[in-house]
């Protein structure tokens, strides 16, 4: 689905008889790579699917709204990482316990989860993930997961790509102490 170029599809959708049609080609395109990082925050299926609803709907109604600033791709994943962080704070503030506690939960959650296929390796690199502070997570998982540029990043986050460079060099550090140690 990535040959369908992002201009194509803003140009369809800015028509109204093309509308739904280029809004389902935004979804086909975007929805596996935008669930992926969803996933690896919030690390439920069930979770991470609703996150990726409530990121596609605000993408609907704020489209027009799209000034071409950056990327087509950088603007929903920045979408997509403030839907995922008010799942996060949603679910800190209903259940009224820290940061910390939501991120044991998810990581109890992670041990527990049908979905996940990967290996005791895999399973251990994500613990040492949620050890990170979240920002460093985020990067890394950009960064490492899905090979996204320091500049892509730098426009989902709006963080500098030295600083960008620096949060990836300590997360890395953390984790190899981490799976050393585990």
């Amino acid at each position: 689905m990535r040959e369908v170029e992002d201009s194509y599809i803003l140009d369809l959708i800015r028509k109204t008889e093309s509308r739904n049609y280029g809004f389902d080609l935004l979804i086909r395109k975007y929805q596996e790579p935008v669930y992926r990082l969803v996933r690896r925050i919030v690390i439920t299926h069930e979770d991470a699917d609703d996150v990726v609803q409530n990121c596609f709907i605000q993408v609907w109604k704020y489209i027009d709204t799209f000034r071409n600033d950056s990327g087509i791709f950088t603007w929903i994943y920045r979408i997509a990482v403030n839907e995922a962080l008010r799942w996060i704070t949603k679910n800190r503030l209903k259940q009224m316990v820290s940061f910390s506690t939501v991120e044991r939960k998810l990581e109890a959650t992670l041990t527990s989860d049908p979905f996940f296929t990967g290996s005791n390796i895999e399973r251990k690199l994500h613990k040492a993930l949620l050890r990170l502070p979240f920002k460093q997570r985020l990067i890394f998982q950009m960064k490492y997961f899905d090979a996204m540029k320091y500049e892509e990043i730098s426009g989902i986050l709006g963080t500098t790509v030295g600083a960008l460079k620096a949060s990836y060099h300590h997360a890395v550090k953390k984790i190899e102490q981490f799976l050393l140690s585990h």
